[in-house]
């Protein structure tokens, strides 16, 4: 009793010295949250969302990635010791929860932090595994004059602009406790809390992972090289929006699938896939078309005079050939690599006109260049 009212009050004074720094944290409902639970589950909004948490109830968080030593301790982490990977670190966590007297723990199943006003990565199931009883808390920080978070900050950097902005708001929102139901699997039990926390958030639960985060900030690290690099050969200018990271809005997928839908109807058979993945990169409907039509990874076959990049746009090329002003394959293989290259230039310019002038006829830009005319 006596420990419990010294960890109340030692609570109270960090927050109030919180407070001095900028950081305010409220929850709503306080009550609702359960006592007797051994296992939080809460979204990933900043590197120091279980130090707000524990300003309000004491808990412990294991370090998924890391060495522990001082830096673990000064963080406010848990030290399991050296852990071979998910599963170890679960069973030693189940055995910790299955001791009495110990703290709950606080456990973050998107293991990577997001802006928290799009949606939810996507859970991973080794959380669900360590306990059959878990509370979701719903976790909105807002700050003034720049973005709660970065895709490649470190903790350090975010730890020095919490100081230096005027005020950071967490506020903390305890959801009723969940607990898996008879023939449920790890990933069923992750999904039904994920979309109990994302519908608390207002937010979208996508199934985007931790992994796909990841190789988003390697393709945008390395696509401003590439751009310049391409601008200067004179191909076309591939851009990268953030995509999930950064949008605004929860009707980005619609977005994109429509767009998708328009380079469908000129490129017919080029599989949706593909379109998406190049939509995702250009935000452009003209530049895709061109993207495809001109095939980054194309390379002249060996015995015909045919460019191949995917099959699907060998496919295309072969039932685009039909049209009258179309070259899709040579006369005879060329001689000399600049004959070869003249021919396949050739063919690219033909195949591109053959798809603007699809997609004018399409969507009547023609009678609307001659209104405006």
């Amino acid at each position: 009793m006596f420990l419990t009212s010294f960890l109340s009050f030692f609570r109270f004074i960090v927050r109030v010295m919180c407070s001095v720094l900028g950081m305010y944290v409220k929850q709503d409902n306080p009550r609702q949250r359960d006592k007797n639970v051994k296992l939080y589950i809460c979204n990933h909004v900043t590197q120091f969302d279980h130090n707000i948490i524990n300003l309000l109830t004491s808990c412990n968080t294991p370090m998924a990635e890391g060495l522990p030593g001082f830096v673990c301790w000064a963080r406010g982490f848990m030290e399991l010791g050296m852990m071979s990977g998910r599963s170890e670190m679960a069973e030693s966590l189940r055995q910790y929860c299955s001791t009495e007297g110990n703290l709950p723990l606080l456990l973050f199943p998107e293991e990577e932090t997001t802006n928290g006003r799009v949606g939810l990565l996507k859970f991973s199931t080794w959380p669900f595994t360590v306990s059959d009883s878990v509370q979701p808390v719903a976790l909105i920080a807002k700050r003034p004059f720049i973005p709660l978070n970065t895709e490649e900050s470190s903790w350090i950097t975010e730890l020095l602009w919490t100081f230096f902005i005027p005020f950071t708001v967490y506020q903390v929102r305890w959801l009723p406790t969940v607990s898996r139901q008879d023939g449920d699997s790890s990933q069923e039990f992750a999904s039904k809390v994920q979309e109990l926390l994302a519908m608390k958030l207002g937010v979208v639960s996508t199934q985007i992972t931790r992994a796909d985060k990841i190789e988003h900030i390697k393709r945008k690290r390395h696509i401003a090289p590439r751009t310049t690099n391409s601008t200067h050969s004179g191909a076309r200018p591939r851009t990268n929006p953030l995509g999930f990271m950064a949008s605004n809005s929860g009707v980005e997928d619609v977005r994109i699938a429509g767009m998708a839908q328009q380079v469908k109807e000129v490129l017919p058979d080029v599989p949706l896939s593909v379109i998406k993945r190049d939509l995702v990169r250009t935000n452009c409907v003209d530049t895709t078309i061109t993207n495809l039509l001109e095939g980054a990874d194309e390379t002249p076959s060996d015995s015909l005079g045919v460019f191949s990049a995917t099959s699907s746009r060998s496919q295309f090329s072969t039932v685009t050939a039909p049209a009258p002003t179309l070259k899709p394959t040579a006369k005879s293989f060329g001689k000399s690599p600049f004959d070869r290259h003249m021919s396949l230039q050739e063919r690219k310019e033909a195949l591109y006109e053959y798809a603007r002038r699809r997609y004018i006829e399409k969507h009547g830009l023609n009678q609307e260049m001659e209104n405006e005319h």
